[in-house]
């Protein structure tokens, strides 16, 4: 299984959200999250709450299968970017299981 948690600007995140629920990816996790990536935007300014950030980003988490990482990936790409500087980045990490709270069951596909 994999983790994917992709950083992308809040006027694109919509998009990205809408095209990886269309193609099957239902269960995400999002939250807003500021950043201090290399790009420094235009008229960026520190935060309020953290003042040494100047760049706001919605962080984007799911856990998928493994065949269905780059599908993910793709969507991300294709619905997140703006062709600007600081579009975002995506992290991917491998998980060795996943397990529903309620049953107890194994979200981990058995490989045959």
């Amino acid at each position: 299984m994999k983790e994917i948690k992709a950083f992308d600007k809040p006027n694109r995140i919509q998009k990205v959200i809408e095209a990886l629920a269309d193609s099957g990816f239902q269960s995400m996790t999002l939250s807003q999250a500021e950043g201090t990536g290399a790009f420094k935007a235009k008229g960026a300014k520190p935060s309020l709450d953290f003042h040494v950030t100047d760049s706001p980003v919605v962080k984007l988490e799911l856990v998928c299968q493994n065949e269905e990482a780059q599908d993910a990936i793709d969507l991300i790409i294709a619905n997140g970017k703006t062709n600007e500087q600081g579009d975002g980045i995506i992290y991917v990490m491998d998980i060795e299981n996943a397990f529903q709270i309620k049953t107890g069951d194994s979200l981990k596909k058995q490989q045959h």
